[in-house]
């Protein structure tokens, strides 16, 4: 197995380790263990603990980031109906694919250090302010409701959804990805959008 293949492998196995023991409980010796490496051969890649669960939820957060697109109310083969639930299948679809990195992300990310909380609460502020910018358009646009504290309907909306994919991966709700999509944006759509 070659180094990137090794190093991915190793951060594969941490992943689990980190979703089934969660950070506190899951020492490097379970991920080597579970890896089938030396402990050596894990400080090859990663010098610490830490290291290792800082990128796997950056990853993440990365992808996360990526797949929300701005809604162009102009585009004319797309409603705006259409681009919001592309955004939530994009987001739900991420999460629902790697189960075990979202279940770190919603249980046990926070509270590692105080620079991690601080690196976790501004990407959730970034996608805040993405949304709220977006619900501000859309009220100007009359695509929601037009008075209304956005900032309170982004938090409203990302909870919604955060909760909802806790109970699917923390606690073993069964349902796939269309019932979430659906569900999620009926729930927007009955609360705050007009489309």
């Amino acid at each position: 197995m070659g180094k990137p293949e090794r190093r991915q492998q190793i951060l594969n196995v941490a992943r689990d380790v980190f979703a089934r023991r969660g950070y506190h409980n899951a020492k490097i010796e379970d991920i080597v263990a579970a890896a089938g490496v030396a402990r050596g051969t894990f400080y090859l890649y990663f010098p610490d603990k830490r290291t290792i669960f800082e990128e796997i939820v950056d990853r993440t957060i990365a992808r996360l980031g990526m797949s929300i697109v701005r809604v162009d109310p102009h585009d004319a083969a797309h409603s705006v109906a259409d681009q919001v639930r592309d955004n939530i299948r994009r987001v739900v679809r991420i999460l629902l694919e790697d189960r075990a990195t979202t279940k770190i992300l919603l249980s046990d990310a926070l509270g590692v250090d105080p620079a991690f909380d601080r690196k976790l609460l501004s990407f959730y502020d970034e996608m805040a302010n993405v949304l709220e910018q977006s619900l501000r358009d859309g009220q100007a646009l009359g695509v929601v409701v037009a008075k209304g504290d956005v900032r309170l309907m982004s938090w409203l909306a990302m909870g919604a959804l955060k909760e909802v994919l806790f109970q699917v991966v923390q606690r073993g709700a069964e349902y796939e990805e269309d019932p979430l999509v659906d569900g999620t944006f009926a729930l927007l759509r009955a609360g705050f959008l007009r489309v």
